[in-house]
């Protein structure tokens, strides 16, 4: 589930804050203006991301109830109104762009620890920065975290422990066993279903050409 809405930048003239350009300074600009609604909406932050090109961007707000880690239509609506106010205020991007509030969906992305935790024994995809082992991405079955460490296990390798701070992307792989156990509101945007025994044959070694 998601709703879109396009903002406008005004004048130069009517601007209420400083827009920021450096990256790193927005990104923690971002989350501190909209964790707060979020939070007081009783719903979790999943993801904050800024995409796009100056003139054409999106910021997408990734959103779960609690009860269900799933957003509807009205509750991803509650959270872009409750959003106007705060973003507009501070106005932190230098250009036109469109909030997105969405569910983070079945195959969802992994952006906290304790994700890990909860999507024990599922499969997921993922990007390491800097690499390890030579390895730049690793598919494999969540095996277990120890604080900021989580294994994965490999097939035709193994167990692979991975540090957290190298994970720049992770995601879930949508498999019949990841649908049962989420129970999802609705399966719309999810990638392709990958069967179990589908996956068995897949090579599932950590490699560079693994999918995203």
């Amino acid at each position: 589930m998601e709703v879109g809405r396009e903002r406008s930048r005004p004048p130069p003239e009517v601007l209420a804050g400083t827009a920021l350009t450096d990256n790193a300074s927005l990104d923690a600009t971002l989350n501190a203006i909209i964790a707060p609604v979020v939070t007081d909406l009783g719903f979790d932050l999943v993801r904050v991301q800024l995409s796009g090109k100056p003139g054409d961007m999106t910021l997408q707000v990734m959103a779960e109830d609690r009860a269900t880690g799933q957003l509807t239509l009205d509750q991803c609506a509650e959270i872009s109104r409750a959003l106007d106010l705060p973003l507009e205020e501070a106005d932190p991007i230098a250009s036109e762009y469109a909030l997105e509030v969405s569910s983070p969906g079945i195959d969802r992305p992994l952006t906290r620890p304790t994700d890990w935790d909860k999507w024990l024994g599922h499969e997921v995809r993922l990007k390491l920065d800097p690499p390890v082992d030579g390895r730049a991405r690793a598919h494999g079955v969540i095996d277990g975290r120890k604080d900021d460490m989580v294994t994965l296990l490999v097939k035709s390798v193994g167990p692979v422990v991975l540090p957290l701070a190298a994970i720049t992307a992770a995601k879930l792989v949508l498999t019949q066993k990841l649908i049962q156990a989420s129970k999802p509101l609705d399966a719309g945007g999810a990638d392709e279903v990958i069967e179990t025994e589908d996956a068995d044959n897949d090579n599932d070694a950590i490699n560079d050409s693994a999918e995203d």
